[in-house]
């Protein structure tokens, strides 16, 4: 078989993941890496391919089949347009873009064109979430009724000193972690229709959040809350939690989501599960048969790459689409509106 050619723009921290991740690939393989830094020139090197300075150079020189797009957010929108001009299938990292407006511009060009567009929320990749939404579509769990999540860790101090944005406005954990966290949500519970939020920056004191409570209504009708914070020392985050990132210290007891439903509720990502027996005689004074739900766990971002070969090849279409990705960006400036302004925000 013939292994599927993607260059990758960017030779950052995600970016160099990706390029790991290719270069052991089966079916795909790093063709070439697009970065105008200094430091880009030793990865290409290591890497052993071409370097170019800019996606007009790359395509000048060597057409791949498809173009992983790792680059900082502001150049995700017109970078994107770049490669769908050219007639090449991307994978842009989230978010899709910095604004809501840049993303719906973005979309239309899709819509237009039928470009093959997967946007990078690598968790929906993810064995664990996948085994979850298999469970809640199955009716294990009854009708769905709420569902209870958090993003709790703390992030070190170098991790602002190293980069003084982080403490300024457009930073902060809604806008940087809050979006992966609602993508999952709307896997496990359908699309999300209105937001409320508490923030505070009372712990570092920075002009951004440091902790914020949300609500959350499902078109469905559940009902949801979710507590992130980058300033608790808590082990219930999804990289804590999941295993999938080795970086990471992980806690098999802890889980950072719990979906409830009228028979019964799920804990991700221990996957334990509890039921009543006897959907006739369900009750708070009844013992639920407890278990746990079997499941394999496996790296997310060696599944999208997988993924991202079989789009190219016109073999499937993308598991997150644009219109997905903009829709996870909708909400995360709603859920920075609503703490912002105290108001709720529909959709």
């Amino acid at each position: 078989m013939n292994r599927t050619r993607i260059a990758i723009a960017g030779a950052g921290t995600i970016g160099r993941a990706h390029m790991a991740v290719a270069q052991r690939s089966p079916t795909c393989r790093l063709s070439a890496i697009v970065d105008p830094s200094p430091d880009a020139v030793e990865v290409a090197k290591a890497a052993n391919v071409p370097l170019f300075v800019s996606l007009e150079d790359l395509l000048a020189a060597d057409r791949p089949d498809g173009v992983l797009l790792a680059t900082p957010n502001h150049l995700h929108v017109p970078q994107a347009l770049q490669c769908m001009e050219a007639g090449l299938p991307i994978l842009l990292e989230k978010p899709i873009a910095t604004t809501v407006a840049q993303g719906e511009q973005l979309l239309k060009v899709v819509h237009a064109t039928g470009a093959k567009v997967l946007i990078g929320h690598h968790r929906a990749h993810s064995p664990i979430m996948r085994k979850a939404k298999e469970v809640v579509d199955s009716g294990k769990l009854g009708q769905l009724v709420a569902v209870m999540g958090s993003a709790t860790f703390f992030k070190p101090d170098d991790y602002f000193d190293s980069a003084p944005w982080r403490r300024e406005l457009g930073a902060g954990p809604i806008l940087i972690n809050m979006i992966h966290e609602v993508h999952n949500l709307r896997m496990l519970c359908g699309d999300i229709v209105a937001v409320q939020a508490f923030a505070s920056h009372a712990v570092r004191g920075f002009v951004v959040e440091d902790t914020v409570a949300i609500n959350l209504r499902f078109a469905s009708g559940v009902l949801g809350n979710f507590m992130l914070s980058d300033s608790a020392a808590c082990a219930r985050s999804w990289e804590q939690t999941s295993q999938e990132n080795k970086a990471y210290a992980s806690y098999d007891d802890e889980d950072c989501y719990v979906i409830t439903g009228t028979n019964g509720s799920l804990s991700v990502p221990t996957m334990r599960i509890k039921t009543y027996p006897c959907v006739e005689d369900r009750s708070w004074w009844k013992a639920f048969e407890v278990g746990v739900v079997g499941m394999v766990r496996d790296d997310p971002l060696v599944l999208q790459m997988e993924h991202f070969g079989a789009v190219i090849r016109g073999e499937v279409e993308p598991l997150v689409s644009a219109l997905d990705g903009l829709q996870n960006l909708r909400l995360t400036e709603a859920i920075a509106n609503a703490a912002r302004t105290g108001q709720t925000i529909h959709f």
